[in-house]
C-alpha cells in the first residue's frame, strides 16, 4: 500500500516550495481546488511530466478519493521523479 502524507505534513511541503498538483479532470477542478494547485489529469500526466520541472523537486498530489494520485505518483516515480508525495483525497487538507 502507498504511503500517503497527512494534510499537515502537505501544507509545511508547500511553503517550502513543494508543487501541489490536482491530477483530478478539469471540470472536477473548476469545481473546487485548494488554492496554490495547479491541475493536471492523470490522463495526461505522462506527456506533461516535464511541465513539473526539475525531477528532484517536491511534489505533492491529490485527486477526489486518493486512487488517482496513488497511480500518479506511481508513474512519477518510473520517470525518475525522486520527491513526490501522495495527499490522497483533497479532504486530506
Amino acid at each position: 500500500m502507498a504511503v500517503r502524507i497527512s494534510g499537515s505534513d502537505a501544507r509545511a511541503l508547500i511553503a517550502q516550495g513543494a508543487m501541489l498538483v490536482d491530477v483530478r479532470s478539469p471540470g472536477e477542478f473548476s469545481g473546487g481546488h485548494i488554492e496554490g494547485a495547479i491541475n493536471i489529469p492523470i490522463q495526461d500526466l505522462a506527456g506533461r511530466a516535464e511541465d513539473l520541472g526539475d525531477k528532484s523537486g517536491e511534489i505533492v498530489l491529490y485527486c477526489q478519493s486518493g486512487a488517482r494520485s496513488a497511480m500518479a505518483k506511481r508513474l512519477l516515480e518510473s520517470k525518475g521523479f525522486s520527491q513526490v508525495h501522495d495527499m490522497g483525497s483533497m479532504a486530506s487538507w
